[in-house]
């Protein structure tokens, strides 16, 4: 098959992942702006940053990973013309998403006092332990936030949460320019500032949304009338069984990446602050996959819903096709640049802290060119598992990222990283294994469903479909 029958494909998949990648960016801004603006404070501020955003990064991955369940069941049932299936999954989820929230930060807050079994700076960790509580309260507006984006998403409405998040991101600039520096009459509160700018944006944030949605005259049926009678054992089993495996596959790749930040950490703060330059970096660029994994979710949603799986499969290959050019794009702006980059988040004309700064940006470039390459294989396996999520395929593709990250990536990382003199870059190389392995067997795991499906082996779920195209708009 020809690459044009995947190109005519380009432009939809554009448009209903652009609002994603958009929102996606937003949420990742938020911490990038934070280790800006906390940067110019310092090395070691830079550190404590990066030390407690990574307990919270593993808690919102959990939550995030779980939340995703919500759009295949909705696009699958907006296929079939099924609006009780897209009102329960939405109700559901959204109540499901609440209580995670609010369990996540009971976790992160009980999880703190584990910095000090981590052999982490101790200067870095007596700046990151207030941080952390402000921080992992932000979990609970963030993970309800979800509930409502992914509902939209299912629906392919997905600017609604792109303008939401830039919303928020507005607020946050404001908030940590005035309160880290102590603009005007507000006090400098150093990190703190950052810490309060991140839960009043993302409290903003899910407000908006709410908003927005519920003024929808198209959604009000969603909205109208709820009542805990409606919640059924059978829809929260069957977000739960979706959810949980999800929220694994996110949480071993994202725990994989804060463990790198702990490893740094045993080698000291001018690693580990230049390992969070060169994440904060990398993970703006694989916005644009996750944007991209997002499409593939609702779209293969759809054609599952109209059980078209030849073209199923086609659509989800342009995706995959679309992602590894993006990639490259990056991967070779990140090799061009890698000297340039980290002198946005150090301050290399601060005479006191002026070694620290030099050593801090020489070793995230170095990180940067592992990071161009392993962006690649980052962003195929993102789109290939959004791909099965909206095959509701979850299981399998868990044990694949279990078995990817951390029997093969994690140990590649940790000798490496602590017994050769690669150091950070040996860290980031024993990323790069893992991202690839589950790049390769993903892919392996989605042409085998689809075959069974096309060929009727398969067990497709049984909906009443009417069988037209879906054509929704992206508001």
């Amino acid at each position: 098959m020809g690459l044009a029958v995947y190109k005519k494909e380009f432009s939809t998949n554009i448009r209903l992942a652009y609002p994603v990648i958009l929102g996606m960016l937003g949420h990742t801004l938020i911490g990038v702006i934070d280790n800006i603006m906390v940067g110019r404070l310092g090395a070691t501020q830079l550190a404590a940053v990066s030390l407690a955003n990574s307990f919270v990064f593993i808690a919102m991955s959990a939550g995030i990973g779980f939340s995703t369940a919500i759009t295949p069941i909705v696009a699958q049932g907006d296929a079939a013309k099924d609006a009780q299936t897209v009102r329960s999954a939405f109700h559901h989820g959204l109540l499901l998403c609440t209580i995670l929230g609010i369990c996540l930060f009971g976790v992160v807050s009980l999880a703190t006092p584990l910095m000090h079994l981590m052999r982490q700076p101790d200067e870095v960790i007596a700046l990151a332990k207030p941080f952390i509580g402000w921080v992992g309260f932000s979990l609970l507006p963030m993970v309800i936030f979800q509930g409502y984006k992914q509902f939209a998403d299912g629906l392919s409405m997905t600017k609604y949460a792109m303008y939401a998040v830039i919303f928020s991101n507005v607020i946050h600039v404001g908030i940590n320019y005035v309160l880290i520096y102590g603009i005007w009459f507000f006090p400098k509160m150093g990190m703190m500032g950052a810490a309060i700018g991140t839960v009043t944006s993302r409290v903003a944030m899910l407000i908006f949304m709410h908003y927005a949605l519920s003024r929808n005259a198209q959604l009000k049926q969603y909205f109208s009338n709820f009542s805990f009678g409606e919640i059924k054992k059978s829809m929260l089993k069957k977000i739960v069984s979706l959810g949980l495996p999800s929220s694994m596959q996110m949480l071993f790749e994202v725990a994989l990446f804060t463990a790198a930040v702990w490893l740094s950490g045993f080698l000291g703060k001018t690693n580990q602050a230049a390992n969070q330059i060169a994440l904060s970096l990398a993970s703006m660029t694989f916005m644009f996959a996750m944007g991209l994994s997002v499409a593939a979710m609702v779209r293969v949603g759809n054609q599952k819903g109209l059980k078209d799986y030849i073209n199923l499969r086609i659509v989800a290959r342009s995706i995959f096709l679309l992602a590894i050019i993006i990639e490259i794009v990056f991967a070779l702006l990140f090799i061009t640049l890698h000297n340039y980059l980290p002198h946005w988040f150090v301050n290399a004309e601060d005479v006191v802290q002026l070694k620290d700064n030099t050593e801090v940006i020489k070793i995230a470039a170095n990180l940067l060119i592992v990071a161009a390459v392993f962006q690649i294989s980052d962003g195929i396996q993102v789109v290939v598992l959004g791909a099965l999520r909206g095959l509701q395929d979850v299981k399998v593709p868990t044990v694949i990222t279990f078995v990817a990250y951390w029997v093969i990536g994690f140990p590649i990382s940790f000798y490496l990283g602590l017994y050769t003199p690669l150091k950070a870059t040996g860290i980031w190389i024993g990323l790069l294994a893992g991202l690839t392995a589950a790049a390769l067997f993903l892919y392996l795991r989605f042409n085998y469903l689809t075959k069974q499906y096309i060929t009727g082996d398969g067990q497709p779920e049984t909906l009443n479909v009417n069988p037209k195209p879906i054509n929704h708009g992206t508001t």
